[in-house]
């Protein structure tokens, strides 16, 4: 094996990949990078009855966006190709051959009606029924151990279906290590002898990722917890073939927002969050499942929350830059149990990102909303108005709501502030302001603000009876950032405008 460090990402293209996918991927990239290592992308489709045509681009865009490319896979950088195993079909037969030749596996030709049988025979008799050691050769089960080798061929040869199962060895304490989970002993004796390969010409995955494993030459295999119970079988495979091993770290489980069970898609279409990275769209029911990007998040935040689903850096720390978590990853500060998802602390990871990124880059995703409502306005006014309302955003498209008075006239008035501050009084109020506003010359705020509270001074007023109808009419609500930011940024005639609609509309 060589020394440079490898890991692989080894998806099947089933579907849209979960988000549990995309934290694996996540850890490989970081570990991989941290070591100035390969990232390589397989695609496992060797289960050819559940093969989505468009999973596999879908993989891809996804790794893209969350930028964390593979650096080696299906049409880049083939130096171990090809990387799709139906296309690699033709190399695993020869080592499903070379276990039989040297005794670690057999040809089993039980039908499944038969299995069946055993399963049920057992099962009546308050025992399981396991394909191992305790019967693969006592005569009941069919297979290379007790046909001859005359008979075996024959029925090959007549096209009759088999499987290739490993001979799991008997009476041996299969000890491996793990790095998350410590040192893991298994009883062989409890083990069945796995199927590897079928008549089909198409092998299962123990054997097609143990072998890719090793002719890609995979220094590590990071993956999720679901194939810890292989992994005695996969140790097994190596020792059989007489290959050297990886290192293998085994992640735990992304949880249910309630903690207990396997995060799942009708996890998220129940309590409103997405559980893929984009959009999906599935080409038989056309059915959509929402994406984290279609959602508005950025890919760092949506990153930034995945290395935190299972991985603890030991400080207060919680937000990293790519370049920061690939420094400060480490397998060994993985969790063994199970990351319970918070779609609240996810959206607190965009919020975060949303206040650190800076004004013109927030900007510019903002103009394509307000280009989309056919608003066309300069970006450096569009800047300045983000800057004026973004701690307030968790999202690029929140900004509409928190700023579409800058950008025109409100077409409603809140029915509970106006009954609350437009008073009998108040319109001849307006129509003073109005004369007010039509006399100052430096609209600046900070002029605009001198001159209207002297004037409401001098009125022995007090400041509300005033300054709430303004930014009722102005605004259309009573929100927004400094009154007179907004009167500056918008304009006198347009201040003068939105007055006038306020008197003749509210009376």
């Amino acid at each position: 094996m060589s020394s440079e460090v490898r890991v692989r990402f080894a998806p099947s293209p089933t579907g849209p990949l979960h988000i549990g996918g995309v934290r694996t991927a996540l850890y490989n990239y970081l570990f991989a990078k941290q070591h100035n290592g390969r990232f390589v992308l397989r695609i496992e489709d060797t289960d050819q009855t559940r093969y989505v045509a468009n999973a596999e681009q879908y993989i891809i865009d996804s790794l893209n966006w969350c930028r964390i490319p593979f650096d080696e896979g299906p049409g880049k950088n083939e130096k171990f190709g090809p990387y799709r195993q139906s296309e690699r079909k033709s190399l695993y037969k020869q080592y499903a051959d070379e276990l039989i030749a040297n005794g670690k596996a057999y040809y089993a030709f039980d039908t499944s009606e038969e299995l069946d049988a055993h399963r049920k025979d057992h099962e009546a008799k308050g025992k399981t029924f396991i394909y191992n050691w305790h019967n693969r050769e006592k005569g009941r089960l069919v297979n290379s151990l007790v046909l001859s080798e005359e008979e075996t061929q024959k029925r090959i040869d007549n096209g009759e279906k088999y499987v290739v199962r490993f001979k799991t060895p008997q009476d041996k304490k299969v000890i491996f290590q793990d790095i998350v989970r410590g040192t893991i002993e298994v009883d062989s004796n409890i083990l069945d002898d796995k199927i590897l390969f079928k008549s089909d010409g198409m092998p299962t995955y123990h054997l097609a990722n143990v072998v890719d494993d090793h002719l890609m030459q995979i220094s590590h295999v990071i993956r999720g917890e679901e194939w810890l119970p292989s992994l005695a079988l996969h140790n097994l495979l190596y020792e059989a073939f007489g290959w050297e091993k990886p290192e293998f770290a085994h992640l735990p489980l992304i949880l249910k927002p309630v903690g207990k069970g396997k995060l799942s898609k009708r996890d998220g279409d129940k309590l409103g969050f997405p559980v893929f990275p984009l959009e999906y769209v599935n080409e038989e029911s056309q059915e959509v499942s929402r994406g984290y990007r279609e959602d508005g998040y950025f890919s760092d935040a949506f990153i930034n929350m995945l290395a935190f689903l299972g991985w603890n850096p030991g400080t207060e720390q919680e937000i990293y830059k790519l370049d920061e978590l690939i420094k400060d990853f480490d397998l060994s500060r993985v969790n063994k149990s199970g990351a319970k998802f918070s779609p609240d602390k996810t959206k607190w990871f965009q919020q975060q990102y949303m206040q650190s990124k800076s004004d013109v880059v927030i900007a510019q995703q903002f103009q394509e909303i307000l280009v989309g409502k056919g608003i066309e306005t300069e970006i450096n006014f569009v800047t300045t108005v983000v800057g004026l309302v973004k701690e307030r955003a968790v999202f690029v498209e929140d900004l509409w709501d928190l700023s579409s008075y800058f950008f025109e006239a409100p077409s409603a008035y809140d029915p509970k502030t106006s009954k609350k501050q437009w008073k009998e009084t108040t319109a001849d109020l307006m129509q003073e302001l109005i004369e007010q506003v039509e006399a100052i010359a430096d609209f600046s705020s900070e002029n605009v603000e001198t001159q209207i509270k002297t004037w409401i001074t001098s009125k022995e007023i007090g400041f509300g009876k005033v300054m709430q109808p303004l930014r009722l009419s102005l605004v259309g609500a009573l929100k927004g950032p400094h009154l007179f930011d907004i009167m500056h940024y918008i304009g006198k005639p347009e201040v003068i405008s939105r007055l006038k609609n306020a008197i003749q509309t509210l009376g």
